[in-house]
């Protein structure tokens, strides 16, 4: 059986991106950015996310009721999974949201085909 392949793109603000990757990578060695021969594989790309805390919000940056713009990496790294029900993809997920300095991670799941 093709383990199944997925691609996680997460934002993160660039004073954190090499923690993360660095913490991600060790957690999940074989599994998360593992293309072929080459492990540790991620793409980013710089640009400007911005958010506004409201209610019950417990902000890293920025003040309640304010927009507020961070200079943000976006991380897009390839997750093999060969495991039950997606289970490296979910434990990266939730390691990634331990990991992460936000208080809500934004983040997307594609799945990829295998050609």
């Amino acid at each position: 059986m093709v383990p199944s392949r997925f691609k996680l793109v997460f934002f993160v603000p660039i004073s954190h991106t090499q923690q993360v990757l660095q913490h991600l990578f060790a957690s999940f060695p074989t599994s998360l950015g593992a293309i072929g021969n080459y492990r540790q594989c991620a793409f980013l790309t710089r640009g400007t996310g911005q958010f506004m805390p409201v209610d019950a919000a417990q902000p890293t940056v920025g003040a309640m009721g304010a927009l507020e713009r961070v200079e943000e990496d976006r991380v897009e790294i390839q997750v093999n999974d060969s495991g039950p029900e997606d289970k490296n993809l979910k434990d990266a997920i939730r390691e990634l949201k331990k990991v992460h300095p936000y208080e809500e991670v934004a983040y997307d799941v594609y799945r990829l085909e295998n050609f």
